[in-house]
């Protein structure tokens, strides 16, 4: 299979081109160029899209995501492909699948099941370990009971049973063990986060030190900034080689919260929508691992707490609050999906629209409402008739 989109206003980390087109298929994108370019390629290719002007992004990139449509992650494969469909739908072509706290065998089966899943399907890049090794005194929606600290043989029980696919962990280091378990997952190509923590500005400081290159969901479940104490977010603004996630949905971080991130560390912000299985589904009563969890007009909370419990956010969701509500530039959002995600993952073929990366596109109408979705040049999601543009076959 192959595509070609033509007519688009592309939108990627490099910034906006009018009149651009793209050429790709499962081997990644072959070409792009601007103006008719694109007429002398058509007859080479399977499907084209006249984008009439639509936005054209590089597919969304979520390195923090536990569910949507009903279905958890925790819940096994089915569970998995069924959350991941909706996501898709929304934008998000590569996905890394988080897992809350859990005893150690379940979280192994998980993993276990994470690994089967990225052998058939190329777009789940891997398992993201939210806990067990996170702050009591942080946990968030986490069930107490299951979290501990780290010791070595934790760590290799996990590693073992991911066989290759952990791809993030996060882990609170001001715990025993925390800093040697950050050197050992490190030192297995782990992308180790600092989250759900009370660390202080010195223990952060070495957990970066120690290998740690993102924070998880920076400003939940961890103290914020104090003019005495200033605690782990400044030692994240203030070393180029950390990212921070930032959940954008108008709930968790207020806006001109998120303004200020995007200030700090430019380029370094990774939006994540940290959904739950209420993403794309109605409000009601839901699972969190072992937690009950009631959503109310889309605010997800621990039953019979005010204690957020996850999103119900949609990576095309966060770009338009960012855009609209926060006053992030375009550009800036779109890197924050696309481009920093992918470089915390270290995969340089993903998140931008350039010859030689994968063939993930996302048509987006001016408003940012998803058009048409596209994954190793294969249509997830149809462009849109009369509004994206036209398909030919």
């Amino acid at each position: 299979m192959s595509l070609l989109v033509h007519g688009a206003r592309k939108l990627d980390a490099d910034g906006v081109v009018d009149g651009f087109w793209l050429l790709g298929g499962p081997e990644g994108i072959l070409e792009v160029g601007t103006g008719e370019g694109w007429r002398a390629r058509s007859a080479e290719v399977d499907t084209v899209a006249d984008a009439q002007g639509a936005w054209l992004t590089p597919g969304f990139l979520d390195l923090h995501c536990h569910g949507a449509g009903g279905s958890s992650f925790d819940d096994g494969a089915d569970a998995i492909r069924s959350g991941l469909a909706v996501h898709r739908a929304h934008g998000t072509t590569r996905s890394v699948v988080s897992l809350v706290s859990a005893p150690l065998p379940a979280l192994a089966d998980s993993l276990s099941t994470v690994a089967d899943l990225c052998g058939d399907d190329p777009l789940v890049i891997g398992a993201h370990l939210e806990g067990p090794f996170l702050s009591p005194d942080r946990r968030g929606a986490h069930d107490p009971a299951a979290l501990r600290s780290p010791t070595p043989l934790a760590v290799a029980e996990l590693l073992e049973a991911a066989d290759g696919h952990l791809t993030q962990i996060t882990i609170a280091p001001e715990l025993p063990g925390a800093p040697t378990a950050i050197e050992a997952f490190a030192a297995e190509g782990v992308i180790v986060a600092v989250g759900h923590t009370d660390a202080d500005l010195r223990a952060t400081r070495d957990a970066f030190d120690r290998g740690a290159r993102l924070v998880t969901h920076a400003f939940n479940a961890m103290p914020g900034i104090h003019h005495r104490s200033p605690g782990p977010l400044p030692a994240a603004f203030d070393d180029e080689r950390v990212a921070l996630e930032l959940i954008v949905d108008g709930l968790h971080v207020d806006p001109a919260v998120v303004q200020l991130a995007f200030r700090a560390a430019p380029g370094r912000v990774a939006m994540v929508t940290d959904a739950m299985a209420a993403a794309g589904a109605s409000d009601g009563h839901y699972h969190l691992g072992s937690r009950d969890v009631d959503v109310r007009e889309g605010r997800a909370v621990l039953e019979g707490t005010d204690t957020l419990a996850g999103s119900t956010l949609t990576q095309d969701a966060a770009l338009r609050i960012a855009v609209t509500e926060c006053g992030i530039e375009p550009v800036e959002a779109i890197r924050a999906l696309t481009r920093t995600p992918a470089t915390v993952l270290r995969r340089h073929d993903l998140g931008i629209l350039r010859p030689g990366c994968a063939a993930d596109v996302v048509i987006l109408s001016p408003g940012f409402e998803v058009r048409g979705v596209a994954a190793d040049g294969v249509w997830l999601t149809p462009p849109t008739q009369g509004i994206s543009g036209t398909l030919q076959r």
